[in-house]
């Protein structure tokens, strides 16, 4: 969510974009590293927030600083959303969606058409010949990851994945109760 956006908002993030993490501002790196316990790798923009402002969604490079393929290109940073996610995974959901793909062909297409929209935008990041026709989360043909489908609902907005929404709708209010991580300050922060 962009901060000041109402809860529950999937608009376009925008997110703070460069080709490397210089275009992070430093803040949402250490909330990050926070959150995920070690450096963040490859980070190339901040694409979600919660209400408070921290980042729970970031943009990452289709190839590590290490040299490593990383088909990930939305991926979740925040433990409380993580932890919803694996809730919800847990629940049978992924199962259920994985179930209606095989016949609803209206939602089929929808589903395709967000997994080539994922692909153009990780190729756009690089090309990366032993990834280049995987996305990530089972796409396109079912659900094996909500993670990746929720993050590409946060950083993308509405209506581009059908079933990251679903999902999203399903967390409710994940991001109530304490802050998650201490407040990032820097571009797009809420304190």
């Amino acid at each position: 969510m962009n901060p000041g956006a109402e809860p529950g908002d999937l608009s376009p993030r925008g997110g703070e974009q460069a080709g490397d993490a210089s275009g992070v501002a430093q803040a949402d790196l250490d909330a990050i590293a926070g959150m995920l316990g070690r450096a963040p790798r490859g980070v190339v923009a901040v694409m979600s927030r919660c209400p408070s402002g921290h980042p729970n969604v970031v943009k990452t490079l289709p190839r590590l600083p290490d040299g490593t393929p990383f088909p990930t290109l939305y991926y979740v940073v925040c433990d409380r959303l993580n932890g919803r996610i694996g809730t919800l995974e847990a629940s049978g959901l992924m199962r259920e969606m994985s179930e209606r793909l095989e016949t609803d062909a209206a939602l089929a297409a929808d589903y395709r058409a967000a997994h080539d929209r994922y692909l153009a935008e990780r190729r756009a990041l690089g090309a990366v010949p032993e990834i280049d026709h995987v996305t990530a989360g089972g796409m396109p043909d079912r659900v094996k990851c909500l993670h990746v489908l929720v993050g590409q609902s946060l950083a993308s907005g509405p209506g581009v994945n059908p079933l990251g929404d679903e999902a999203v709708a399903y967390l409710g209010d994940w991001w109530s109760g304490t802050p998650c991580a201490p407040a990032a300050d820097g571009p797009g922060s809420a304190g």
